[in-house]
């Protein structure tokens, strides 16, 4: 298992929509989540500076190919269709990345 972490911001007047979003997210994007061995998956939002944190753990063997399997999925391409005007993500951010990836630095069980 590997811990993964990451950091968006999230737009100011999109904020009360993405919040309901994740309220009910869709029981098809919640099973493609799981199929591809994501567990754990927690999102936080930190105000009044908007930004997001999101924390999951993979417990598959070929993350690549289960990231491309979660991409190439309709109902989770609709999803981030309406999610993703929501999100501001970070100048500082590696190139291809949507969510900016975060260092573990710590953790302990």
């Amino acid at each position: 298992m590997k811990r993964y972490g990451s950091v968006i911001g999230l737009n100011e007047e999109m904020k009360a929509e993405y919040i309901r979003l994740h309220a009910a997210v869709w029981p098809d994007v919640l099973k493609m989540i799981a199929a591809c061995n994501i567990r754990n998956y927690s999102i936080f939002v930190k105000e009044p500076e908007n930004l997001m944190f999101a924390y999951f753990e993979y417990h598959g063997v070929d993350y690549d190919a289960d990231m491309a399997k979660m991409a190439a999925d309709p109902v989770t391409q609709d999803w981030w269709k309406i999610c993703m005007p929501c999100q501001a993500p970070l100048a500082t951010r590696k190139d291809g990345e949507w969510w900016a990836a975060m260092t573990e630095v710590f953790h302990t069980e």
